[in-house]
């Protein structure tokens, strides 16, 4: 097959989640330890570091890869779901995987993908480790999909682990308490491997602690440890100022990552970067400090509070649950436009209701769908917003939602495009770079 066969296979031919939910996950990691023994073990062969949680693990994937790559180490990323190209997946010191790559390792493992029948998450999760391991790289960000105790990333064995947060997302498969849902992610955490946890929460910390203990592994509560002081854009970047009262030392970030949402993530970051160099790795202080202010051009990184045009100006985001959705409508931006036009589109595994509960009375709604099985429907989901009395219309796409958007928007407006990492991935990036209002 070619790469675009093979493309077309993946999606067409194995479980996926994106696609059909719950149904495409396969319990457990013996397909992944399959597929690794067959292919050498290559998740062996390079130095990773596991990264989980509810929202910010992509964010703080991309962050400590920019990291790793400034400082002159060969540094794989391994994310998901992708928005444009499937190869956004993978990929070393922000290039894409080569497309020969993924058919040629499709056509390797075929007569084991017919024998396993394994999910698309599976075959993502081996074809990543087997291109770090081909290609040499020094170290390796491995983002878990939905879990972790159970998730296919879970066979590596990390440097260290990092914890983002826990809110409720997945609750029909993690459970339906921060509590069980804590386990879950928790179960990454490895034997005398450092972790990191991202936000402190007293329903959480409690279950971390206890998984910690158990495992002889050091923890680390990032938010308790970097303190921020206070943070501001200025010249198309998030300024935030952090005080370490361990270390009695103060710490100034500029980042390219505008969303305000990132001054919780950064801590685990800077965290994860001390205990990097803990273990003897060398991160230069000015080559971290760049790589923040470029995150996106180093290692690819879309659709967080990302400005697609600047008048009127459209922003994509892929918060798509009720904190990510939360931490997007504290954006400044929103309450300094002039009027605000939302264009939503959700899935249906989602707290629908409690996502709509924190929608802004006074914005225009704009509400469509992506074209997935799993996706509400636009008809759906505007009966839902319109019956808490906001001002809202239907369209079949996406695309279709944000035309109309810009014809009612004035220079000074906002249209936010948000609730799906899959209606942000039906954009037509094109179409919105001919957009310019006087």
């Amino acid at each position: 097959m070619n790469y675009q066969e093979t493309i077309d296979f993946l999606y067409n031919q194995l479980p996926m989640f994106s696609r059909i939910g719950a149904s495409a996950i396969t319990p457990g990691l013996d397909n992944t330890y399959r597929l690794c023994e067959k292919l050498g073990y290559p998740e062996r062969n390079f130095k990773s570091i596991h990264i989980a949680g509810t929202n910010g693990k992509g964010s703080t994937s991309h962050m400590l890869a920019a990291i790793l790559q400034n400082s002159g180490y060969t540094t794989g990323l391994y994310t998901s779901p992708h928005l444009w190209d499937f190869r956004e997946r993978i990929r070393i010191n922000g290039e894409l995987m080569e497309k020969q790559a993924v058919a040629d390792f499709v056509e390797e493992i075929m007569p084991l993908i017919e024998e396993l029948k394994p999910s698309f998450f599976e075959i993502t999760v081996a074809m990543a480790f087997k291109y770090f391991s081909d290609n040499k790289v020094d170290f390796a960000i491995i983002e878990t999909g939905m879990g972790g105790r159970l998730d296919s990333t879970n066979v590596i064995r990390p440097e260290l682990s990092v914890i983002t947060n826990i809110g409720m997302d997945h609750t029909d498969k993690l459970g339906n308490t921060l509590e069980a849902i804590a386990r879950e992610k928790a179960g990454i955490i490895k034997l005398n491997t450092p972790v990191i946890i991202g936000a402190t929460h007293p329903d959480t910390s409690v279950i971390f602690r206890e998984v910690a203990a158990e495992m002889n592994a050091p923890i680390y509560f990032a938010d308790q440890i970097w303190r921020n002081i206070r943070h501001y854009a200025e010249n198309n970047l998030l300024h935030v100022e952090y005080f370490n009262a361990i270390r009695n030392q103060s710490i100034s970030i500029a980042t390219d990552q505008l969303g305000v949402y990132q001054v919780k993530n950064i801590p685990g970051v800077l965290e994860a970067v001390a205990r990097l160099r803990e273990k003897g790795y060398d991160l230069p202080e000015d080559k971290m400090m760049e790589a923040f202010t470029s995150v996106a051009k180093l290692t690819g990184l879309r659709g967080r509070w990302e400005t697609l045009c600047k008048r009127p100006k459209i922003v994509a985001d892929v918060c798509h649950n009720v904190d990510g959705l939360s931490a997007v409508l504290q954006q400044p931006e929103i309450q300094q436009a002039e009027k605000l036009h939302i264009i939503l589109g959700m899935v249906r595994d989602k707290d629908i209701s409690g996502m709509l509960s924190l929608l802004p009375k006074e914005a225009a709604y704009y509400i469509t769908r992506a074209n997935i099985p799993r996706a509400f429907s636009e008809e759906e989901l505007l009966k839902k917003v319109t019956a808490l009395g906001l001002k809202a219309s239907k369209y079949p796409e996406v695309n279709a939602a944000l035309e109309s958007a810009v014809k009612n928007a004035g220079s000074n407006d906002l249209i936010l495009v948000c609730g799906s990492f899959f209606l942000v991935a039906e954009l037509d990036l094109e179409s919105i770079k001919k957009i310019s209002l006087p």
